[in-house]
Protein backbone atom coordinates (compact mmCIF):
# COMPACT_ATOMS: atom_id res chain seq x y z
CA UNK A 1 0.00 0.00 0.00
CA UNK A 2 1.29 3.71 -0.96
CA UNK A 3 2.76 4.99 2.04
CA UNK A 4 2.70 9.24 2.77
CA UNK A 5 4.37 9.96 5.77
CA UNK A 6 3.89 13.52 7.10
CA UNK A 7 6.92 15.02 8.85
CA UNK A 8 6.12 17.87 10.94
CA UNK A 9 2.44 17.97 13.21
CA UNK A 10 1.58 21.94 12.85
CA UNK A 11 -1.73 23.49 11.42
CA UNK A 12 -0.41 22.13 8.05
CA UNK A 13 0.87 18.94 8.67
CA UNK A 14 -1.68 18.26 10.95
CA UNK A 15 -4.47 19.33 8.75
CA UNK A 16 -3.53 17.58 5.99
CA UNK A 17 -2.62 13.95 7.88
CA UNK A 18 -7.11 14.70 8.95
CA UNK A 19 -7.55 15.47 5.53
CA UNK A 20 -5.68 12.25 3.98
CA UNK A 21 -6.75 10.17 6.59
CA UNK A 22 -10.04 10.60 6.00
CA UNK A 23 -10.06 10.39 1.74
CA UNK A 24 -7.27 7.74 2.06
CA UNK A 25 -6.32 6.05 4.77
CA UNK A 26 -10.31 5.34 5.78
CA UNK A 27 -10.46 3.76 2.27
CA UNK A 28 -7.32 1.54 2.45
CA UNK A 29 -6.25 3.50 -0.51
CA UNK A 30 -2.85 4.32 0.97
CA UNK A 31 -1.05 4.23 4.57
CA UNK A 32 -0.75 8.10 6.50
CA UNK A 33 1.40 8.56 8.45
CA UNK A 34 2.52 11.73 11.19
CA UNK A 35 5.46 12.33 12.37
CA UNK A 36 6.11 15.28 15.55
CA UNK A 37 8.55 15.77 18.00
CA UNK A 38 5.79 15.96 20.48
CA UNK A 39 2.79 14.17 21.78
CA UNK A 40 0.58 17.00 21.64
CA UNK A 41 -0.50 20.09 19.52
CA UNK A 42 -1.37 23.49 19.98
CA UNK A 43 -1.94 26.20 17.45
CA UNK A 44 1.08 28.46 17.44
CA UNK A 45 -0.94 31.28 16.76
CA UNK A 46 -1.69 31.24 20.56
CA UNK A 47 1.29 31.02 21.96
CA UNK A 48 1.64 34.70 22.60
CA UNK A 49 -1.32 33.94 24.70
CA UNK A 50 -0.12 30.87 26.56
CA UNK A 51 3.49 32.88 27.23
CA UNK A 52 1.11 35.55 28.68
CA UNK A 53 -1.02 33.09 30.67
CA UNK A 54 -4.03 34.53 29.52
CA UNK A 55 -4.76 30.77 27.74
CA UNK A 56 -3.80 27.41 29.17
CA UNK A 57 -1.73 25.54 26.78
CA UNK A 58 -2.88 22.04 28.57
CA UNK A 59 -6.41 22.82 27.74
CA UNK A 60 -6.28 23.66 24.46
CA UNK A 61 -3.79 20.64 23.31
CA UNK A 62 -4.58 18.41 21.10
CA UNK A 63 -3.33 14.73 21.69
CA UNK A 64 -2.14 13.26 18.16
CA UNK A 65 -2.08 9.80 19.03
CA UNK A 66 -6.02 10.55 19.80
CA UNK A 67 -6.55 12.47 16.54
CA UNK A 68 -4.56 9.67 14.37
CA UNK A 69 -7.60 6.66 15.75
CA UNK A 70 -10.07 9.30 14.99
CA UNK A 71 -9.08 10.37 11.78
CA UNK A 72 -7.58 7.19 10.22
CA UNK A 73 -3.89 8.00 10.32
CA UNK A 74 -0.77 6.54 12.00
CA UNK A 75 1.01 9.25 14.61
CA UNK A 76 4.94 8.44 15.54
CA UNK A 77 6.61 10.11 18.13
CA UNK A 78 10.20 11.83 16.74
CA UNK A 79 12.11 14.31 15.66
CA UNK A 80 13.26 13.97 11.95
CA UNK A 81 17.24 14.89 11.23
CA UNK A 82 17.75 12.81 8.11
CA UNK A 83 16.79 11.47 5.02
CA UNK A 84 17.50 9.39 2.27
CA UNK A 85 16.36 10.04 -1.23
CA UNK A 86 17.44 7.02 -3.06
CA UNK A 87 16.30 4.45 -0.01
CA UNK A 88 13.43 7.04 0.64
CA UNK A 89 13.98 6.40 4.44
CA UNK A 90 13.18 9.48 6.70
CA UNK A 91 15.33 9.66 9.96
CA UNK A 92 14.01 10.10 13.43
CA UNK A 93 16.73 11.37 16.42
CA UNK A 94 16.71 9.05 19.65
CA UNK A 95 14.45 10.94 21.69
CA UNK A 96 15.24 11.40 25.86
CA UNK A 97 13.79 12.11 28.64
CA UNK A 98 14.04 14.56 30.96
CA UNK A 99 16.54 13.25 32.87
CA UNK A 100 18.76 12.55 29.87
CA UNK A 101 17.10 8.82 29.39
CA UNK A 102 16.93 7.34 25.99
CA UNK A 103 12.95 6.41 25.55
CA UNK A 104 12.77 5.94 21.90
CA UNK A 105 16.37 4.99 19.95
CA UNK A 106 17.11 6.07 16.28
CA UNK A 107 14.48 5.19 14.21
CA UNK A 108 14.06 4.67 10.33
CA UNK A 109 10.17 5.69 8.53
CA UNK A 110 10.25 4.28 4.97
CA UNK A 111 7.77 6.11 2.59
CA UNK A 112 6.88 6.27 -0.90
CA UNK A 113 5.68 9.85 -0.70
CA UNK A 114 6.89 12.20 1.52
CA UNK A 115 5.83 15.70 2.70
CA UNK A 116 7.74 18.54 5.06
CA UNK A 117 5.80 20.08 7.14
CA UNK A 118 8.38 21.18 10.04
CA UNK A 119 7.26 24.56 10.13
CA UNK A 120 9.74 27.23 11.66
CA UNK A 121 11.76 29.13 14.52
CA UNK A 122 12.64 32.30 15.10
CA UNK A 123 15.45 34.34 13.42
CA UNK A 124 18.26 35.63 15.72
CA UNK A 125 20.20 36.46 12.58
CA UNK A 126 23.75 35.88 14.60
CA UNK A 127 22.76 38.99 17.01
CA UNK A 128 24.97 37.36 19.44
CA UNK A 129 23.38 36.66 23.24
CA UNK A 130 19.78 35.89 21.85
CA UNK A 131 20.06 32.47 22.41
CA UNK A 132 21.39 32.71 26.02
CA UNK A 133 19.27 35.44 27.23
CA UNK A 134 15.81 36.06 24.90
CA UNK A 135 13.45 34.21 25.31
CA UNK A 136 11.99 32.47 21.57
CA UNK A 137 8.27 31.35 21.58
CA UNK A 138 8.65 28.65 19.12
CA UNK A 139 6.75 26.26 21.15
CA UNK A 140 4.48 25.56 24.06
CA UNK A 141 6.83 24.55 26.16
CA UNK A 142 9.03 27.99 25.53
CA UNK A 143 6.05 29.77 25.93
CA UNK A 144 4.94 28.04 29.55
CA UNK A 145 8.61 28.41 30.43
CA UNK A 146 8.03 32.92 29.73
CA UNK A 147 5.12 32.41 31.75
CA UNK A 148 6.18 30.89 34.77
CA UNK A 149 9.77 33.34 35.01
CA UNK A 150 7.32 35.93 34.30
CA UNK A 151 5.21 34.92 37.58
CA UNK A 152 8.12 34.60 39.30
CA UNK A 153 9.43 37.88 38.01
CA UNK A 154 6.38 39.86 39.85
CA UNK A 155 7.02 38.35 43.23
CA UNK A 156 10.71 38.67 43.24
CA UNK A 157 9.46 42.49 42.22
CA UNK A 158 7.06 42.69 44.95
CA UNK A 159 8.87 41.39 47.28
CA UNK A 160 12.38 43.00 47.30
CA UNK A 161 10.86 46.38 46.65
CA UNK A 162 12.12 46.90 43.13
CA UNK A 163 8.16 47.81 42.37
CA UNK A 164 8.26 50.85 45.70
CA UNK A 165 10.58 53.31 43.57
CA UNK A 166 14.09 51.16 42.79
CA UNK A 167 13.19 50.78 38.99
CA UNK A 168 10.79 49.65 36.87
CA UNK A 169 10.14 46.10 35.75
CA UNK A 170 10.70 45.82 31.31
CA UNK A 171 9.92 43.56 29.64
CA UNK A 172 11.51 44.25 26.10
CA UNK A 173 9.90 42.48 23.09
CA UNK A 174 11.97 42.73 19.84
CA UNK A 175 9.96 42.70 16.54
CA UNK A 176 7.31 44.77 15.89
CA UNK A 177 5.49 42.40 13.47
CA UNK A 178 1.86 40.32 14.80
CA UNK A 179 3.35 38.40 17.20
CA UNK A 180 5.50 41.07 19.13
CA UNK A 181 2.43 43.80 18.92
CA UNK A 182 -0.35 41.06 20.13
CA UNK A 183 2.46 39.67 23.33
CA UNK A 184 3.39 43.63 24.20
CA UNK A 185 -1.17 43.74 24.46
CA UNK A 186 -1.39 40.40 25.83
CA UNK A 187 1.41 41.07 28.68
CA UNK A 188 -0.06 44.45 29.34
CA UNK A 189 -3.76 42.88 30.10
CA UNK A 190 -2.24 39.69 31.92
CA UNK A 191 -0.11 41.94 34.52
CA UNK A 192 -3.10 44.13 35.62
CA UNK A 193 -5.48 40.90 35.98
CA UNK A 194 -2.00 39.80 37.89
CA UNK A 195 -1.89 42.37 40.50
CA UNK A 196 -5.24 41.81 41.54
CA UNK A 197 -5.06 38.48 42.66
CA UNK A 198 -2.83 39.15 46.16
CA UNK A 199 0.25 41.50 44.36
CA UNK A 200 -0.99 44.45 45.88
CA UNK A 201 2.03 46.29 46.11
CA UNK A 202 3.18 45.63 41.93
CA UNK A 203 1.10 47.97 39.99
CA UNK A 204 1.65 47.14 36.26
CA UNK A 205 0.47 50.97 35.48
CA UNK A 206 4.08 52.32 37.54
CA UNK A 207 6.00 49.46 38.06
CA UNK A 208 5.63 47.45 34.93
CA UNK A 209 7.36 48.56 31.22
CA UNK A 210 6.93 47.06 28.27
CA UNK A 211 9.15 48.01 25.32
CA UNK A 212 8.91 47.04 21.58
CA UNK A 213 11.73 47.27 19.33
CA UNK A 214 11.24 47.23 15.53
CA UNK A 215 14.31 47.54 13.11
CA UNK A 216 11.69 48.96 10.36
CA UNK A 217 10.27 52.47 10.09
CA UNK A 218 6.95 51.10 11.44
CA UNK A 219 5.05 48.60 13.93
CA UNK A 220 3.18 45.57 11.70
CA UNK A 221 5.08 46.46 7.90
CA UNK A 222 3.36 43.59 6.38
CA UNK A 223 0.13 45.10 7.31
CA UNK A 224 -1.42 48.32 5.75
CA UNK A 225 0.04 51.64 7.12
CA UNK A 226 -3.48 52.56 8.33
CA UNK A 227 -3.74 49.39 10.37
CA UNK A 228 -0.05 50.11 11.76
CA UNK A 229 -1.44 53.78 12.71
CA UNK A 230 -4.06 52.34 14.67
CA UNK A 231 -2.06 49.53 16.47
CA UNK A 232 0.08 52.41 17.35
CA UNK A 233 -2.23 54.94 18.65
CA UNK A 234 -3.70 51.67 21.02
CA UNK A 235 -0.14 50.50 22.53
CA UNK A 236 1.07 53.86 23.26
CA UNK A 237 -2.32 54.93 25.17
CA UNK A 238 -1.36 51.45 27.10
CA UNK A 239 1.96 53.06 27.98
CA UNK A 240 3.90 51.03 25.53
CA UNK A 241 7.32 52.02 24.97
CA UNK A 242 7.74 51.59 21.15
CA UNK A 243 11.51 51.93 19.66
CA UNK A 244 11.20 51.94 15.52
CA UNK A 245 14.09 52.26 13.07
CA UNK A 246 16.09 50.24 15.57
CA UNK A 247 18.47 47.62 14.92
CA UNK A 248 19.30 45.58 18.04
CA UNK A 249 23.04 44.26 17.90
CA UNK A 250 23.51 42.41 21.22
CA UNK A 251 21.54 41.16 24.09
CA UNK A 252 23.26 41.21 27.46
CA UNK A 253 21.98 39.73 31.03
CA UNK A 254 21.21 43.54 31.73
CA UNK A 255 19.25 44.60 28.61
CA UNK A 256 19.27 45.44 24.49
CA UNK A 257 21.74 47.20 22.96
CA UNK A 258 21.15 49.35 19.69
CA UNK A 259 23.24 49.93 16.98
CA UNK A 260 22.49 54.02 17.65
CA UNK A 261 23.71 53.51 20.73
CA UNK A 262 20.42 53.49 22.85
CA UNK A 263 20.91 50.80 25.58
CA UNK A 264 17.03 49.44 26.88
CA UNK A 265 17.79 47.90 30.65
CA UNK A 266 15.49 44.85 30.65
CA UNK A 267 14.51 42.38 33.25
CA UNK A 268 13.16 39.69 30.37
CA UNK A 269 13.38 39.99 26.87
CA UNK A 270 11.83 38.21 24.29
CA UNK A 271 12.80 37.64 20.70
CA UNK A 272 10.00 37.25 17.74
CA UNK A 273 11.99 39.52 14.79
CA UNK A 274 12.13 36.68 12.06
CA UNK A 275 12.01 33.28 11.44
CA UNK A 276 13.49 30.59 9.79
CA UNK A 277 13.31 27.08 9.09
CA UNK A 278 15.30 24.15 11.05
CA UNK A 279 18.61 24.39 9.83
CA UNK A 280 18.97 20.90 8.49
CA UNK A 281 17.15 21.52 5.89
CA UNK A 282 19.75 23.92 4.37
CA UNK A 283 21.18 20.71 3.78
CA UNK A 284 18.89 17.61 3.53
CA UNK A 285 20.32 15.39 0.90
CA UNK A 286 20.78 17.72 -2.11
CA UNK A 287 17.03 19.46 -2.10
CA UNK A 288 17.30 22.81 -2.90
CA UNK A 289 17.21 25.76 0.11
CA UNK A 290 17.06 28.94 0.15
CA UNK A 291 18.99 31.35 3.00
CA UNK A 292 16.56 30.77 5.54
CA UNK A 293 16.74 27.13 5.07
CA UNK A 294 13.30 26.72 3.21
CA UNK A 295 12.99 24.33 0.97
CA UNK A 296 12.66 25.30 -2.29
CA UNK A 297 8.88 24.43 -3.90
CA UNK A 298 6.61 24.13 -7.47
CA UNK A 299 3.68 25.33 -7.63
CA UNK A 300 2.51 22.07 -7.34
CA UNK A 301 4.35 21.90 -3.71
CA UNK A 302 7.05 19.18 -5.01
CA UNK A 303 10.20 20.03 -3.78
CA UNK A 304 12.54 21.51 -7.16
CA UNK A 305 14.97 18.24 -7.17
CA UNK A 306 12.62 15.45 -5.77
CA UNK A 307 9.07 15.03 -7.34
CA UNK A 308 7.73 12.32 -4.54
CA UNK A 309 8.92 15.17 -1.75
CA UNK A 310 6.56 17.77 -0.82
CA UNK A 311 7.38 20.92 1.36
CA UNK A 312 4.05 23.34 2.63
CA UNK A 313 3.79 25.54 5.44
CA UNK A 314 6.43 28.00 6.55
CA UNK A 315 9.01 25.81 5.77
CA UNK A 316 8.39 25.73 2.61
CA UNK A 317 9.55 29.08 -0.34
CA UNK A 318 6.25 29.00 -2.79
CA UNK A 319 6.15 30.93 -5.61
CA UNK A 320 3.59 32.97 -6.26
CA UNK A 321 4.55 33.86 -9.89
CA UNK A 322 6.89 35.26 -12.47
CA UNK A 323 8.51 38.08 -10.29
CA UNK A 324 6.61 37.87 -7.24
CA UNK A 325 7.72 37.05 -3.39
CA UNK A 326 7.07 34.08 -2.21
CA UNK A 327 3.93 32.60 -0.61
CA UNK A 328 3.89 34.55 3.26
CA UNK A 329 4.99 32.20 6.19
CA UNK A 330 0.78 32.71 7.60
CA UNK A 331 -1.33 30.43 9.24
CA UNK A 332 -4.07 31.20 6.17
CA UNK A 333 -1.23 30.08 3.67
CA UNK A 334 -0.93 26.82 5.26
CA UNK A 335 -4.44 26.09 5.89
CA UNK A 336 -4.91 26.41 2.02
CA UNK A 337 -1.79 24.47 1.43
CA UNK A 338 -2.94 21.66 3.30
CA UNK A 339 -6.21 21.78 1.56
CA UNK A 340 -5.22 21.86 -2.15
CA UNK A 341 -2.14 18.75 -1.41
CA UNK A 342 -4.80 16.94 0.18
CA UNK A 343 -7.00 16.74 -2.99
CA UNK A 344 -3.85 16.70 -5.31
CA UNK A 345 -2.39 13.72 -3.59
CA UNK A 346 -5.80 11.70 -3.13
CA UNK A 347 -6.08 12.79 -7.24
CA UNK A 348 -2.83 11.70 -8.11
CA UNK A 349 -2.73 7.98 -6.43
CA UNK A 350 -5.75 8.23 -9.11
CA UNK A 351 -3.42 8.89 -11.64
CA UNK A 352 -4.45 12.36 -12.11
CA UNK A 353 -2.02 15.51 -12.35
CA UNK A 354 -1.49 17.56 -9.28
CA UNK A 355 -2.93 20.55 -8.75
CA UNK A 356 -0.75 23.89 -8.49
CA UNK A 357 -0.95 25.87 -5.71
CA UNK A 358 -2.27 30.19 -5.79
CA UNK A 359 -1.86 31.87 -2.58
CA UNK A 360 -5.61 33.94 -1.69
CA UNK A 361 -4.46 36.83 0.63
CA UNK A 362 -8.07 37.13 3.13
CA UNK A 363 -6.11 39.77 4.89
CA UNK A 364 -4.72 40.54 7.97
CA UNK A 365 -6.16 40.55 11.87
CA UNK A 366 -4.16 41.74 14.89
CA UNK A 367 -5.55 41.15 18.58
CA UNK A 368 -4.75 43.53 20.91
CA UNK A 369 -5.80 41.37 24.00
CA UNK A 370 -8.54 42.43 25.75
CA UNK A 371 -8.69 45.94 24.39
CA UNK A 372 -9.06 45.40 20.49
CA UNK A 373 -8.45 44.25 17.73
CA UNK A 374 -7.28 45.47 13.94
CA UNK A 375 -7.35 43.56 10.76
CA UNK A 376 -7.87 44.04 6.70
CA UNK A 377 -10.16 41.88 4.57
CA UNK A 378 -8.34 41.55 1.00
CA UNK A 379 -11.14 41.17 -1.81
CA UNK A 380 -14.05 41.08 0.58
CA UNK A 381 -16.26 44.19 -0.96
CA UNK A 382 -16.07 44.86 -4.63
CA UNK A 383 -12.65 43.31 -5.09
CA UNK A 384 -10.95 45.85 -2.63
CA UNK A 385 -9.91 46.00 0.75
CA UNK A 386 -12.31 46.87 4.35
CA UNK A 387 -11.07 47.58 7.20
CA UNK A 388 -12.40 46.60 10.41
CA UNK A 389 -11.79 46.84 14.21
CA UNK A 390 -12.88 46.32 17.67
CA UNK A 391 -15.38 43.91 18.50
CA UNK A 392 -16.09 42.55 14.73
CA UNK A 393 -12.25 42.03 14.40
CA UNK A 394 -11.90 40.54 17.92
CA UNK A 395 -14.48 37.97 16.62
CA UNK A 396 -13.28 37.17 13.27
CA UNK A 397 -9.86 36.50 15.39
CA UNK A 398 -11.44 34.51 17.71
CA UNK A 399 -12.97 32.36 14.41
CA UNK A 400 -9.78 32.02 12.55
CA UNK A 401 -8.96 29.67 15.60
CA UNK A 402 -12.18 28.36 15.47
CA UNK A 403 -11.74 27.15 11.57
CA UNK A 404 -8.64 25.69 12.89
CA UNK A 405 -9.95 23.33 15.24
CA UNK A 406 -12.68 22.44 13.42
CA UNK A 407 -10.38 20.93 10.16
CA UNK A 408 -8.72 19.09 12.47
CA UNK A 409 -11.46 17.93 14.68
CA UNK A 410 -14.66 18.31 12.84
CA UNK A 411 -18.08 20.62 13.74
CA UNK A 412 -19.47 18.35 16.76
CA UNK A 413 -16.22 18.59 18.73
CA UNK A 414 -15.66 22.37 18.21
CA UNK A 415 -19.06 23.27 19.16
CA UNK A 416 -18.95 21.34 21.98
CA UNK A 417 -15.10 22.63 22.91
CA UNK A 418 -16.40 26.33 22.70
CA UNK A 419 -19.00 25.16 25.60
CA UNK A 420 -16.19 24.31 27.60
CA UNK A 421 -14.09 27.26 26.91
CA UNK A 422 -17.33 29.16 27.95
CA UNK A 423 -17.71 27.42 31.17
CA UNK A 424 -13.93 27.29 31.75
CA UNK A 425 -14.30 30.87 31.70
CA UNK A 426 -16.75 31.26 34.56
CA UNK A 427 -14.71 28.67 36.57
CA UNK A 428 -11.21 29.59 36.31
CA UNK A 429 -9.15 32.38 37.27
CA UNK A 430 -8.80 35.01 33.77
CA UNK A 431 -5.16 33.81 33.50
CA UNK A 432 -2.69 31.06 34.39
CA UNK A 433 -1.51 31.76 38.16
CA UNK A 434 1.54 28.96 38.03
Amino acid sequence: MHHIVIAGGGAAGLELAVRLGHRLGKKQKAHISLIDAVSTHVWKPLLHQVAAGTLDSLADELEYFALARKHHFQFRLGCMDGLSRVRKEVYLAPMLDADGAEVLPRQTVGYDTLVIALGSRSNDFGTPGVRAHCTLLDTPQAAEHFHRSLIHACLRAQLQGKAAGEGRFTVSIIGGGATGVELAAELHSATKVLSSYGLAHFDPEKDLEIAIVEAAPRLLSALPERLAEAVSLELRKLGIAIHTGEKVVEVTSQGVQMASGTFIPSDMVVWAAGIEAPDFLGKLDGLESNRIHQLLVQRTLQTTRDPAIFALGDCAACPQGEGQAAVPPLAQAAHQQATLLARSLAGHLQGKALLEFSYKDYGSLVSLGDYSAVGSLMGAIAHGTVFVEGHIAKWMYWWLHKRHQIAVNGLLYTWLTTWAELINLARNPRIKLH
